[in-house]
């Protein structure tokens, strides 16, 4: 039983096997495609590299992956290939091994729609050439027939003698622009220094609707402008430059060596060249503005013109722009035939609308110096100093410098120039004959030397006598300044006793007046005084004799009151007692003088010592006033007035 079982898994085996050799069962990765060969069959045709009616040899088709029956070993092999991957920023070129002849005067096979060579037998058909292709593959993934093109990519460019940056994206950096030469298409017209612009290339990028608009094969007129761009190495080459700049001040005058038919549009009136509008052969009319402008200068020339004012020295100095740097001063002969060598500075201005027109005449701005400006401010110097002579040009030079403005003023307006000052700097006159001016100068400069030393020796001798009288009129001089000083004195006190006796004069009258003025006041004040009292007592005699005759009706009216009372008599003694009584007298003394002791002496003394005791003091004596000591009688009089 176990021996069935093994023989029927053999024959399923077998079976199986079987099926597999005779069906030609091909597998076929996702990353890879089937290259078939084919072992026999019709030959190919000469000159054919692939079979596309199924002769012997590399097939055309290629298998895709999956399975795929009826390749049989002893009649097909398969070999698996891997995909074609481009990385991205870079770009991968075709070389096909097969198809058609390049022509005559091509370098690369054109173009044709074959999905970007995964197509071989598309590419046989449409006539794609043997050799390097214009085509090439962006980045992505691509199934190509190995045996039929060869792919460098940037992992086997080596093997070809390129590098991987051969094969990246061209980038043009900003303020940059790249210069194109184009290494196949027709040949640049005789006569034409770059190939003319044509459409629909997309910058190059297209390099088989670039030849089939006609493109020339050589340095190109267009230019690359900032960015990336996907352009075939086999096909175009690019140098990258900076923009043309034009500074602030200056303009651009653009001579252009390429372009569309010659057209002058200066004028009739403009005869000393022309001028050509934008993008025809020859100078602009438009000059470039201060900017940064995408020109390819290896087919035209842009020649900066200053608009600032333009100063030039025929001089040993140097302006920064360095277009005076070949100009010397200028030597000149005078009428009476001595050479000399002056420095001059010539200013000028060209403005923006007219500088094509000094380019269009002169060519460039050096050769508006040395070809204009030089000769014309050189031979005009040299004429004018002629006329006159050395002396004369020096002492002239003011007027010399008005002539020679005005002058070189109408020949530069001639080339659209302006003039805008000529300025004559330093003389160097010969010296021969300065040495003879300076000679007779420093001559009269003596000869005015001596009359000012002869005039001051005169002074001098002048001086000294004056001197000498001076020394010896001392003691005259000093006698009479002491006569002066006396009568001076003299003067002096009379003025001083007139001034005193005016002073005491003035004094005198002033306390004359002064005791007036008292005398008058004290006079009204004793009258207004004794108006007062005498009206105070007036008044006060008035009132005592109203009080004294109230006071008296009264005391009348008591003693006719006292008289009824008590009687006449009896009223009088009260009447008498009151009166003593207030005048202090009394009625019993209080020292009585007695008789006994014989004498009325001693009663006298005793009185006297007992009025003594009875006061508790002394007298005092009384002294006699003495004489006041100094001091003026009347001023003394009047004190005690």
């Amino acid at each position: 039983m176990e021996y069935i079982v093994v023989l029927a898994v053999v024959g399923l085996l077998l079976g199986v096997g079987a099926v597999y050799v005779f069906s030609g069962l091909q597998v076929i990765g996702e990353d890879e495609s089937g290259l078939v060969i084919k072992k026999y069959g019709a030959p190919l045709p000469p000159g054919r590299l692939v079979a596309l009616e199924g002769e012997a040899g590399y097939q055309a088709e290629m298998l895709p992956p999956g399975w795929h029956f009826g390749y049989p070993f002893w009649r097909f092999k398969v070999t698996r290939v891997p995909v074609v991957v481009v990385r991205q920023g870079h770009i991968a070129l075709v070389v096909a091994n097969g198809g058609a002849p390049i022509p005559p005067g091509n370098i690369l096979g054109c173009e044709v729609a074959c999905d970007n060579y995964q197509d071989a037998r598309a590419f046989l058909d449409g006539g794609g050439q043997k050799g390097r292709q214009l085509a090439f593959l962006t980045a992505g993934t691509y199934r190509i027939n190995p045996s039929l093109f060869n792919v460098i990519t940037p992992e086997n460019a080596e093997a070809f003698d390129m590098s991987e940056e051969d094969l990246e994206i061209f980038s043009v950096g900003p303020d940059k622009v790249g210069i194109v030469t184009t290494l196949d298409g027709r040949p640049i017209p005789a006569g034409d220094l770059a190939g003319s612009p044509v459409e629909g290339h997309d910058s190059f990028q297209s390099a088989q609707r670039f030849l089939d608009a006609g493109g020339c094969r050589g340095l190109q007129e267009q230019v690359l402008l900032s960015g990336s761009w996907n352009l075939n190495p086999w096909f175009v080459k690019v140098e990258q430059i900076p923009m043309t700049e034009v500074p602030i001040g200056y303009v651009g005058v653009v001579v252009s060596y390429v372009g569309r038919e010659h057209l002058d549009v200066s004028g009739d009136e403009f005869t000393h060249g022309d001028l050509v509008e934008r993008g025809r052969k020859g100078v602009w009319i438009e000059p470039l503005l201060p900017g940064k402008h995408p020109l390819n200068t290896r087919v035209m020339k842009v020649e900066l013109v200053p608009t600032t004012n333009i100063v030039l020295n025929w001089a040993q100095r140097t302006e920064q722009h360095k277009y005076d740097e070949k100009l010397s001063p200028i030597t000149v002969r005078s009428r009476d035939g001595f050479s000399f060598t002056l420095d001059v500075s010539q200013i000028i201005h060209i403005s923006m609308k007219q500088a094509p027109r000094v380019i269009s005449r002169v060519g460039s701005m050096q050769n508006l110096v040395d070809h204009v400006l030089q000769p014309t401010v050189a031979n005009y110097f040299r004429n004018s100093a002629q006329q006159v002579s050395v002396l004369e040009f020096l002492s002239a030079r003011t007027e010399r410098q008005r002539e020679a403005y005005e002058a070189i003023h109408g020949a530069l307006g001639a080339y659209d120039v302006e003039c805008i000052d000529t300025l004559i700097g330093d003389i160097q006159p010969p010296g021969e004959l300065m040495k003879t001016q300076t000679d007779r100068k420093i001559a009269e400069e003596l000869q005015v030397t001596f009359e000012v030393q002869r005039e001051a020796q005169v002074r001098r001798r002048e001086l000294e006598r004056a001197t000498a009288v001076a020394n010896m009129q001392g003691e005259v001089v000093r006698s009479e300044q002491m006569v002066a000083i006396s009568e001076k004195g003299a003067l002096a006190a009379a003025e001083t006793a007139k001034g005193e006796a005016a002073r005491t004069r003035l004094h005198a009258d002033a306390e004359a007046h002064g005791l007036r003025q008292r005398a008058d006041a004290e006079a009204h004040g004793m009258r207004q005084r004794a108006e007062a009292e005498a009206e105070s007592k007036r008044l006060h005699g008035s009132a005592e004799a109203d009080a004294t005759r109230l006071v008296g009706d009264a005391k009348a009216e008591a003693y006719r009151t006292g008289v009824a009372a008590l009687g006449a008599q009896a009223f009088t003694a009260v009447q008498l007692a009151t009166v003593l009584a207030q005048h202090g007298v009394k009625l019993v003394p209080e020292i009585a003088l007695g008789q006994d002791g014989g004498g009325g002496g001693q009663g006298l003394l005793g009185a006297l010592m007992a009025r003594v005791l009875q006061n508790g003091a002394a007298p005092q004596v009384l002294q006699r006033p003495t004489k006041p000591q100094g001091g003026n009688g009347v001023e003394n009089g009047r004190k005690e007035a």
